[in-house]
């Protein structure tokens, strides 16, 4: 067995002098005896001998080591490493073309959005193309990146969301259910903030982005969405496409209103993954706004966490609720995989691609990082049930909504200024396009 974890050192584009440090890793020796994914079958000779490489921006994979160790049931000849590249976007295109290329890299939504990027994707494979025998109909379809042939070059690995961490334990106590309305969310706060919680709700409020972005977001989201006059007016930078952000940024406002939020607790957070992570872990927030990579470290933390280790509770994670009918479940595309068609392993990275497209595989991935799964079958990981049973009609992909990242973060920045209480709502909107 050739398999190995160790570090490798690659030189990418000689004739553009540009060195890439590329710290790799492959997966530990796998088990002799392991259980078979559900229905894979080996396309080609197990015997056979090669190499797969897998590069991407994560400082250490385990997730994807799992699943080398995995593959090599089947194919245990076959090399497999993980590299880490710095400034990965800034090197990633030189890489492909370099006599060190990877078989296999991870891209992300921005690549597709008509930047310098873009050009990755005439270098990745057609991964719907029947040959390979992918099964992508176990990925949510509307997840699915196409071309404008009907390529299909990537597929979504992880996804992520934005909502809420909520102290079980505290809502036992006070005798309370977890929100679903708006209504029920104003009520909730109430109630906490009589039972002695000053705040019964933090979030990390360090840039101008974050704040309130999981309670307005996916509200301006799902306002927009199919609605092309208006996104294309924002993508064009008009300057009374801000009318757009009004309903989102009158949420934010009137909720702030409220008083349920300690701003200079906020503050206080420095920054929105580890900091907010161990703040929660503390046991006396009952709900923490977050993005889904933020939970997806939760896990790892609860050990280093002295107060949590002392008294550990039950939390979980839930869509936050913007409106009376419930909240929205915002869909975004976290990371995916791609094949570089002009891999010399071509046909071993594309059996790999074939073995990790499934529900079983995809599954445990994203278990194992603790994200939300790409897949059609959504046996989340507990700590996302809640979003599990969102209602169709309030599920945003993001990746639908043909929103440029120009006029994107201005909405982000319009609603940091009126959640700090810096503009209101009708300065943001008439702002729009010039917001800093």
């Amino acid at each position: 067995m050739r398999k190995q974890w160790r570090t490798k050192a690659a030189l990418c584009a000689l004739t553009l002098a540009l060195a890439l440090c590329l710290a790799a890793c492959g997966a530990k020796e796998a088990p002799k005896a392991q259980e078979s994914a559900a229905g894979f079958a080996p396309r080609l000779d197990t015997k056979m001998e090669g190499s797969i490489t897998v590069v991407g921006h994560y400082s250490n994979f385990e997730a994807l080591e799992a699943e080398f160790n995995r593959f090599a049931t089947y194919y245990p000849n076959v090399e497999m490493n993980y590299t880490y590249l710095d400034n990965y976007s800034g090197i990633i295109a030189t890489a492909l073309k370099s006599s060190e290329a990877p078989d296999i890299f991870f891209t992300y939504p921005s690549m597709a959005r008509g930047n310098n990027l873009s050009p990755v994707y005439e270098d990745a494979e057609d991964l719907s193309d029947p040959a390979l025998g992918i099964d992508l109909s176990c990925i949510r379809e509307s997840l699915l990146y196409k071309d404008e042939d009907g390529k299909v070059p990537t597929v979504p690995i992880y996804t992520t969301t934005y909502g809420m961490l909520v102290n079980e334990s505290i809502f036992e106590e006070q005798k309370l259910t977890v929100p679903k309305t708006y209504s029920e969310l104003l009520s909730v706060c109430e109630t906490l903030q009589k039972a002695g919680y000053a705040s019964p709700i933090l979030a990390y409020n360090g840039n101008s982005s974050y704040m309130l972005l999981p309670l307005f977001y996916p509200y301006f989201c799902a306002q927009i969405q199919g609605n092309e006059t208006a996104i294309q007016a924002m993508n064009e930078m008009k300057p009374d496409a801000g009318e757009t952000m009004r309903d989102a940024l009158a949420l934010v406002e009137d909720f702030m209103q409220k008083g349920y939020v300690d701003l200079e607790a906020c503050n206080q957070l420095e920054n929105d993954y580890n900091a907010v992570i161990l703040r929660f872990f503390e046991g006396d927030v009952p709900m923490m706004f977050a993005s889904g990579n933020t939970v997806s470290g939760t896990e790892k933390r609860e050990s280093q966490s002295e107060a949590f280790t002392a008294h550990p509770f039950r939390y979980s994670f839930h869509p936050v609720p913007s409106t009376d009918e419930g909240g929205y479940f915002l869909n975004t595309i976290s990371m995916g995989f791609a094949v570089n068609k002009n891999s010399k392993n071509l046909d071993i990275a594309n059996e790999f691609m074939r073995f990790l497209v499934s529900t079983e595989e995809l599954n445990r991935m994203a278990q194992a990082k603790r994200m939300v799964t790409p897949c059609a079958d959504m046996s989340l990981d507990g700590v996302y049930a809640a979003f599990g049973q969102v209602d169709g009609k309030h599920i945003v992909n993001q990746s639908d909504l043909g929103l440029e990242d120009a006029p994107d973060v201005q909405v982000r920045r319009a609603g940091w200024q009126v959640s700090n209480g810096l503009m209101t709502v009708d300065q943001a909107v008439e702002a729009f396009g010039t917001l800093e």
